[in-house]
Order: structure tokens, then C-alpha cells, then sequence
């Protein structure tokens, strides 16, 4: 029996400097580590290169997307349960060991291998033995491709509008068909919500949009009253509102799929005299004033040096009187002197130049650009409820999602999203919806005075009810 399991096992043992939480099984069928532990399967000696190169969560990633490393569960849904431990354990490890991040990228060497100063760099000057594993296993040499699903890296400023365009367009812009598969008939793209009895996916995002509707007031306002909705994705926030309270809807997405998909659903409905899509950026949009402004799940990609500048924008388009409801993903205050790291894998694979600020940093952007914050409201074990019901989506229909996007895109989709789930489940990670008015001139924010009052589940309009 081949020994390279226990050899890779003893290694990485002596590079953590604590026995890895997971059991190895190697490409020749080789396996070390507890039976009960979940399972990290290294299908190729790339596997090895790649995290070489790359010694942290980018490497580790760049092997699993490529194939040279698989997952639990991708062909049995009963083992995401041993996906979800696995990964809770990796980040732990993460958490314990927060230099395994920090460690230099080797770079190429003559011969296009590993420099000798590269190796010294990885593995300090006493540590021959774990060079030579290395060597034995087929971990020396070159660099392998990174694959193709990897965001280059851009240089000059972030957040302009082409830039902003291009971001937007390397995550929302992989299909339509994809997308629905994951979220299912709502084709709500962000945290649901779920109240009590509450079983289904779309149950959840119907609760959630009407959240949303009832914290901006609309149950209050005229029929034909109008709605903003910044980063509107399918359409559903639009659609919802336009059938229950009668508003005209506009909505802006940077994502050409995204609008096409909107504007086909709109038409369907047959709301196009009432909702308009545009493809758009918000710092475009100059037809103000709105009676109300939905923000959902978009502000993450404004960026903390633009931030300012939207809620200004939002401000601006709004009424005196009128009402912004911003759900935004927060991330926990760093230390002080503290820089702020977005995760690799995130900044390279999901989301590129996206950022994440402390619900305390929204709140005073928000305050800075002249609103008044009326109330905030922590989603976190929501999200990790609807998180878990995307994976599940796409464990399901795993098949169709991979013949749609791709192995890598899919995997990529798969770990993202059940890593998130986690990450909220343990608090590392936060969702908040913050109600936000631009008072009138004598400070009248139009609010009732209790909570109780303004959130009351009012009946809703039924479609047409604006023409009675």
C-alpha cells in the first residue's frame, strides 16, 4: 500500500504544527487520519503545486476549482453534512493559525521550478525532510495554470463605472438558467427571511419583499407612488411591489442578464406600464425624487471610498419624507490599526473589489449623507437559513448546474455559498436592513410612533387596486 497519504499527512503536520483536522486520501487511493474526520481527497499531484505556489486559501481553492482537490458531498447530498464540518474545521484552523495567510507566494524560479530561495522562504533553513517529501511526492515544479475561472488582477482605481460594470458582470452575468436553478421560482438574490412557520425557500423571499414594502411604508403612501429599487437583479422586489401596492417601479442593475431576465418577467406580469428597467449605473440616474428606495444586497459592491458617495446619491433622489431601506452584508469591526483583508477566494473567484464595512461604518455614511436612521435589524441566522437552502439547490441538481456553468464555476458556486453559510452561523459575518428617512424641512420623519405601527401587516393592495 502506498504511503503517500501518511507521508503528505506527516508534512502538513509539521507545516501547521498541529495534526490536520480532516482525513487525506491521495490520487493513488492511499488514506490517513480518522475515520470519522471528513474526508479531503487529493485527486492529483497538481494538488500539491498549487498550494506550492500558492501556500494559503488562494492555493487551496485554485486546486479544489481545477480538480485536483474534491469536496465531500458533490455526488451525494447526504455528505454536505461532511462538507459543512469540513470547511467549520478549516476555518477554525484559519482562526488558530492566522499566519498560514500571510505567507509569501514563491515565485518562479530558473527552469520555470521553485527557486531555492523560494523553498528557504516556504520552509526555513532546517527543513530538508519536509523539502524532500515534497520532492518525492511530485510537488516540485512548475506552477499549474490557474484556472480560467480566477478574476485577473486589475490595476488602477476601483469602483469606476467601467470597472464597477466588469465586476458585476463576472458574477451575475454566468446565465439566468444557473441562477434559477440555486434560487429557485422567487429569483431573489439575497437573505429571506423567516418568520415562524416558514418551510419554504420561496415562502421566505415573498416575507422578506414584503418586509421590505411594509419598513418602507408603502402600504401608506398613493397609488403610483414611486419606487426606486438600486440594484434590482430579476426583478423581483419590483414585481412585488407593483402587484400589492400599486407603486411604479424603477430599477437599475449593472448586469445585462440580469435586465433581460427582468424585463421578460415584467412583461409576463403585465407591468411594463408600471415598471421600468434600466441597465444603469446609480450614479446615473438623475429623474428623482422617489417617494422610496429599496437598496437590497447591492451596497457591498459600492466600496468603503465610494460609500459616501451613494448614500448621497440615494439621499438626493429621494422626497422629503421618503424612506431608503438598505440590507447590506457587514462584516465584524476589525482591531485597531487592523487592515482590512477581504477573503481571497471572495475577492478573486465571487466577488471582485467587493468590501464589506461594519454595520456601525453604514450607519454614520449613511447619517454623514443626511439621513436619519430610524432602525436597524440584524438578518444574520436568516441568511444562514437561505444559504443552506441554495446549496441544497444545487447539490440537487448538481448535473444541470455543471452542464450549464462548468465543473469549476459550479464548484466555485458550491463552496462560496456554503462557506457563507457557516461564516454567518458563527458570526463572522453579519446582514442588516436599515431603515433610513430624508426628513422633511422641520424634521418630520412621517413615521408612526411605535415600531409596532409602521411595520403593522397592513392588507395589501391587490393588482389593479390603483385604478379604483
Amino acid at each position: 500500500m502506498s504511503d503517500s497519504a501518511l507521508a503528505l499527512r506527516a508534512l502538513l503536520t509539521e507545516l501547521l504544527g498541529v495534526e490536520p483536522p480532516f482525513r487525506l486520501r491521495t490520487w493513488d487511493g492511499a488514506e490517513a487520519g480518522p475515520a470519522d474526520a471528513p474526508l479531503l481527497a487529493l485527486t492529483d499531484r497538481r494538488a500539491l503545486r498549487h498550494l506550492l505556489w500558492a501556500p494559503n486559501e488562494l492555493g487551496l481553492v485554485r486546486a479544489y476549482v481545477s480538480g485536483a482537490i474534491t469536496l465531500p458531498g458533490e455526488d451525494d447530498d447526504a455528505h454536505n453534512i461532511e462538507l459543512y464540518e469540513l470547511l467549520r474545521r478549516l476555518a477554525a484552523l484559519a482562526e488558530d493559525r492566522p499566519e498560514l495567510s500571510l505567507r509569501p507566494t514563491l515565485r518562479q524560479g530558473a527552469g520555470s521550478a521553485l527557486s531555492p530561495s523560494g523553498l528557504r522562504t516556504l520552509f526555513g533553513p532546517d527543513s530538508r525532510r519536509m523539502v524532500a517529501t515534497a520532492v518525492r511526492l511530485g510537488a516540485i515544479g512548475p506552477r499549474p495554470p490557474i484556472p480560467p475561472e480566477e478574476v485577473r488582477r486589475s490595476h488602477g482605481p476601483v469602483h469606476t463605472l467601467r470597472r464597477d460594470r466588469a465586476a458585476i458582470s463576472h458574477h451575475y452575468d454566468v446565465g439566468n438558467d444557473f441562477y434559477r436553478l440555486v434560487l429557485g421560482p422567487s429569483m431573489v438574490y439575497s437573505c429571506a427571511y423567516w418568520p415562524p412557520g416558514t418551510t419554504t425557500l420561496e415562502a421566505a423571499q415573498e416575507a422578506k419583499l414584503d418586509l421590505v414594502c411594509r419598513k418602507l411604508g408603502l402600504h401608506r403612501l398613493p397609488p403610483g407612488s414611486r419606487l426606486l429599487d438600486v440594484g434590482c437583479g430579476w426583478g423581483s422586489m419590483l414585481l412585488h411591489a407593483a402587484r400589492h401596492y400599486g407603486v411604479v417601479g424603477v430599477g437599475v442593475t449593472l448586469s445585462a442578464e440580469q435586465a433581460r431576465m427582468a424585463r421578460e418577467r415584467i412583461a409576463d406580469a403585465g407591468l411594463t406600464d408600471r415598471v421600468e428597467i434600466r441597465l444603469q449605473d446609480y450614479r446615473e440616474v438623475v429623474d428623482g425624487p422617489f417617494d422610496a428606495i429599496s437598496s437590497i444586497g447591492m451596497a457591498e459592491h459600492v466600496g468603503s471610498a465610494m460609500y459616501l458617495r451613494y448614500a448621497k446619491t440615494l439621499y438626493d433622489l429621494l422626497r422629503p419624507g421618503g424612506r431608503l431601506l438598505n440590507h447590506q452584508i457587514g462584516r465584524r469591526p476589525s482591531a485597531p490599526g487592523e487592515p482590512y483583508r477581504l477573503s481571497p477566494f471572495i475577492a478573486a473567484y465571487v466577488f471582485p473589489d467587493g468590501e464589506l464595512s461594519p454595520i456601525g461604518t453604514t450607519v454614520s455614511l449613511l447619517e454623514q449623507a443626511g439621513f436619519e436612521v430610524r432602525d436597524v435589524e440584524s438578518l444574520r441566522e436568516h441568511y444562514a437559513l437561505t444559504l443552506r437552502r441554495w446549496v441544497a439547490n444545487l447539490q440537487e441538481d448538481w448535473t444541470q448546474a455543471v452542464k450549464l456553468v462548468g465543473l469549476g464555476r459550479a464548484r466555485v458556486w458550491r463552496l462560496y455559498m456554503a462557506a457563507c453559510a457557516l461564516a454567518f452561523e458563527e458570526n463572522r459575518i453579519g446582514v442588516n436592513q436599515v431603515l433610513a428617512v430624508r426628513t422633511g424641512s422641520e424634521g418630520s420623519s412621517g413615521l408612526p410612533l411605535s415600531r409596532g405601527a409602521w411595520l403593522e401587516n397592513a392588507p395589501v393592495r391587490p393588482e389593479g387596486a390603483e385604478d379604483a
